[in-house]
């Protein structure tokens, strides 16, 4: 890690002079579309300034892994209550040899923390969510610079100071809100307005959101990413940066006010050291076969990998899936029960727990957990497990080249905002990935522990066919990733949708619980009346928000075309597009 000194190739434009200029747009040829069809090059994110930086990358002379860095830095000014430097992910690449590995850029607790450290700081035997999410004891040591530049040094073309200059400029100009990022701040304002150094991003100064359709500019991420360009990784690792996170985190920077904040914001544990000690690691990826083809996905500390695998293991064994769709849909909903069943009991961080990776991704025991699916629902909690309190903030990217390159990288920094805190004078919200640990526990695998993982239902998969990518696909959404992909991959490979469809196709998640939760629009679907009827599935729960996941995709089709797609309405719609079109 940290081997690019990451020096600029080129002098960075002056904050002073584009801060009179107009917020970033995309190109003037650059048109947002939910698909796109074509070749030498494909991408597909949530957000159009964030795919356009990832195609003139390529267009520049850049592969898929440059690209990505590329796009990932904007999406961090353009979706920052979802992604950023402040958080951790988990890359899967399929170089242009073949070869498929990932790396495992996620957070770490700090060395002081133990599993009892959220009752101590709470001050009660049940910590509640909201008081350890929105505080300093929830920040986990970031993993994102790492990953970048861990990406680049092995697999890249460009320096880390090259591939953040799309970021630099949309920080700088700014990009207009829309209704989906008005939204998300509205729904944190209350815990912002805590926080002068978020507020004065994010809101007005009467406490209430930016307006749709005006400019929100972000200078202090500007120079953020400017000292990251010029000092490398190292330069966020060690120094100014690393300074202003571990003080953010450790004396959160709450405004003193006659009202007082909204709940006591307790202080942290991440130190100076621990962000020095922080590597980004990679891991061998996970891998089933299905259908013929090959899965590949992020293995753990993330559960994704070994949850999809586990259900695919399951499913494969009915062949077909099911007569019907009715059917199918029963089946893929039983199988993702009792895989979640066993990500609960059996995957946490395998630096601190014997994960028996080998077993849960197993035929033997596949076909052990798929003789308990019968033709009724099973409506019940089926093996000691928990829902946990993933956020669903999450955003994920897929990136392709000419030469083969294939990247699905699903970053974030937890719960919508994090933690709420922005370190101050650099402009990045610190991520609440510690409340993905059993921290209402002392005794579970998942449990907090100094320099732990905490474990991440994070799934971004390649599939390949004799060797060669077909599929590349990835989701956010919380523990919903792992079912979100894994009804992706049933509806494109076992009901003959194509990848648009299955995309935008209503969603239905079951995690181990009595009911399962769904969109509106599955709800209402005559296929959720059937799985009542005649499977004795409980009523659907809907799902709170009322949408399960924003993925993006992009297969390889027969003719040697492109085929990128993103979301067509969820989270604003998405963005998908290639570098020559047909």
């Amino acid at each position: 890690m940290m081997r690019r000194n990451g020096r600029l190739l080129a002098a960075i434009l002056a904050t002073a002079a584009l801060a009179a200029a107009p917020a970033a747009q995309a190109g003037d040829g650059f048109v947002k579309e939910p698909t796109a069809t074509g070749s030498g090059g494909a991408a597909a994110t949530v957000d159009a300034l964030a795919t356009e930086a990832a195609i003139d990358t390529m267009r520049r002379g850049g592969n898929a892994i440059d690209a990505t860095v590329a796009a990932a830095g904007v999406l961090g000014v353009t979706e920052p209550f979802s992604s950023g430097i402040g958080g951790g992910g988990f890359m899967v690449i399929r170089t242009r040899s073949g070869k498929v590995t990932t790396i495992d850029g996620r957070e770490t607790a700090p060395a002081r923390m133990d599993p009892d450290s959220f009752f101590k700081n709470g001050g009660t035997s049940a910590p509640d969510f909201a008081h350890v999410r929105w505080s300093g004891l929830s920040v986990g040591i970031p993993g994102t610079v790492a990953t970048w530049d861990e990406a680049l040094d092995r697999y890249g073309t460009m320096s880390l100071g090259r591939a953040l200059q799309p970021g630099i400029g949309v920080a700088q100009r700014g990009f207009e809100v829309d209704q989906t990022f008005f939204n998300q701040t509205d729904a944190a304002k209350a815990w912002f307005d805590d926080v002068p150094s978020t507020a004065k991003i994010y809101l007005d100064p009467d406490g209430t959101p930016r307006d749709v359709g005006t400019t929100l500019r972000n200078p202090d991420m500007a120079r953020a990413y400017e000292y990251i360009a010029r000092h490398g990784a190292r330069g966020f690792y060690h120094g100014p940066i690393a300074a202003a996170m571990a003080e953010a985190a450790q004396h959160p920077p709450v405004a003193v006010t006659p009202a007082g904040e909204d709940h006591p914001w307790y202080p942290g544990l991440m130190t100076e050291r621990d962000i020095a000690r922080y590597e980004a690691i990679q891991r061998k990826p996970t891998h089933v076969g299905y259908r013929g083809l090959d899965v590949w996905s992020m293995g753990p500390p993330s559960s994704g990998g070994s949850t999809v695998g586990e259900a695919l293991n399951i499913l494969e064994g009915f062949k077909p899936l099911g007569p019907d769709r009715v059917e199918a849909l029963h089946r893929y909903i039983e199988a993702s029960r009792y895989a979640f069943a066993d990500r609960g009991a059996y995957v946490a961080d395998p630096a601190f727990y014997d994960v028996p990776l080998a077993r849960l991704l197993s035929d033997q025991w596949a076909a052990e957990r798929r003789a308990l699916i019968g033709e009724q629902s099973a409506n019940a909690v089926v093996d000691p497990g928990e829902l946990d309190h993933e956020g669903k903030s999450t955003t994920h990217l897929t990136v392709t080249d000419a030469k083969g390159n294939v990247v699905s990288y699903t970053f974030t920094i937890e719960s919508t905002g994090g933690s709420g805190i922005v370190v101050p004078g650099w402009g990045f919200l610190l991520n609440n990935e510690l409340t993905d640990f059993d921290y209402t526990t002392t005794t579970t695998a998942n449990k907090a522990e100094g320099g732990k993982r905490p474990r991440s239902s994070m799934s971004p998969t390649i599939v390949t066919r004799h060797g060669r990518p077909l599929l590349a696909l990835g989701s956010p959404g919380g523990s919903t990733i792992i079912t979100t992909v894994l009804q992706i991959l049933v509806d494109r490979f076992d009901l003959g949708s194509t990848l648009p469809e299955a995309i935008a196709a209503p969603r239905v998640s079951q995690r181990n619980a009595v009911e399962s939760e769904a969109e509106p629009a599955f709800i209402a679907s005559p296929e959720a009346q059937a799985l009542i009827a005649e499977h004795g599935h409980s009523p659907f729960k809907l799902v709170a928000g009322n949408e399960i996941g924003a993925a993006t995709g992009i297969e390889f089709l027969r003719d040697g075309k492109l085929l990128a797609a993103a979301e067509p309405v969820r989270r604003g719609a998405g963005s998908a597009a290639v570098v020559r079109k047909r």
